[in-house]
């Protein structure tokens, strides 16, 4: 994150000589091991169904390799038959499995992403003193603390999740919950005039609002005992498990991003009711009102639905002032109010 002072200069790629830098080494230093295997053999290997471990491939987002092409590694072996096991005891349905794959595959994308931009400035830091090949190690050397931390970031967040989940089950009407269908509040904040914003701003002030907006978001919506589910460019999809807290975590929101000089104002939008949780995000009718209401929401103020007003309403620390019905797509009377802190 930027200190506010002035941009480092770029760094200039041009004058390196990236023949001395293996594209099958910088791979083995990502993979771990040599790509030696072809689909055919890793089938055999594993005793998958061909045409499954071909979809199983797509859905994690990589396209089929031609027939013969060694693509696979050892790791790779390892990991199907670990998808082997699993299918036997936990995932039969073929169908979920791949949706699975599609879920885990969306999340590690964008993490590799952004972790390859990271080594990539790990890289241009040292270019100068280390050759192409020399600097690609340096970066690969990070990956297995990488490694760790995911693994320790994951298994934190899975005790978090279980925890919601055992609370959750205690509070709701058994004849309403499913598995994946929960009571919750739904809540989307949306940075006003983002695209206007983009376009005065240099790509060095933009990744530092972007950057802050995720910082402060995932800062209020955590100690509001809330979950990010995810951010989409200007927009933060969240959810809690009890209006109030969502209620609490909409005005630290506006409160927070409203002393940001970097960052624009935000209209947020809450709503509360039985949501579908599938694969790490949230369906239904209840984000569908969410979101309306956050493109119905005036800048730095936050709209709740109907559901939400009727717990907040005798909460002493809201206030709730009704506005007129909303006419949104696919609403034509939705009824809203907007959402301050009692003084």
């Amino acid at each position: 994150m930027s200190s506010g002072g002035p941009e480092p200069d770029p760094v200039d790629w041009s004058g390196i000589d990236w023949s001395d830098l293996d594209g099958s080494v910088l791979d083995e230093y990502i993979l771990g091991a040599p790509r030696e295997f072809t689909q055919t053999d890793l089938v055999e290997r594993t005793g998958q169904d061909g045409e499954e471990a071909h979809r199983l491939w797509r859905a994690l987002g990589f396209p089929d390799p031609d027939p013969g092409e060694r693509v696979f590694t050892r790791f790779d072996v390892e990991a199907a038959q670990a998808v082997a096991r699993l299918s036997e005891q936990w995932l039969p349905d073929a169908a979920v499995r791949e949706a699975v794959a599609r879920a885990v595959a969306q999340s590690m994308s964008r993490l590799a992403e952004w972790q390859v931009g990271m080594l990539a400035q790990i890289v241009a830091a040292r270019v100068g003193e280390l050759r192409p090949r020399e600097a690609a190690r340096l970066a690969a050397d990070v990956l297995p603390d990488l490694e760790r931390l995911q693994s320790y970031v994951w298994r934190r967040h899975m005790a978090a999740v279980a925890s919601r989940w055992i609370a959750g089950a205690a509070d709701a009407n058994p004849d309403e919950v499913r598995a994946d269908t929960w009571p919750m509040s739904v809540g989307f904040a949306d940075m006003v005039g983002f695209t206007r914003t983009t376009r005065r701003r240099s790509m060095g002030e933009l990744s530092e609002m972007i950057e802050r907006f995720g910082a402060v978001t995932g800062e209020v919506i955590a100690d509001g005992r809330g979950r990010i589910v995810k951010t989409v460019g200007d927009e933060v999809l969240f959810v809690t498990e009890h209006p109030a807290d969502a209620a609490a975590i909409a005005l630290g929101l506006r409160d927070r991003v409203a002393a940001e000089p970097s960052l624009p104002q935000l209209r947020i939008g809450l709503a509360h009711g039985m949501v579908l949780t599938r694969y790490g995000d949230v369906y239904g009718e209840v984000v569908n009102i969410a979101a309306r209401l956050t493109s119905e929401a005036r800048p730095d103020t936050a709209l709740v639905d109907e559901e939400m007003h009727d717990v907040l309403r005798d909460d002493p620390r809201f206030d709730l002032r009704r506005i007129s019905p909303r006419t949104t797509r696919g609403y034509s009377h939705l009824k809203a109010w907007v959402l301050r802190a009692n003084a």
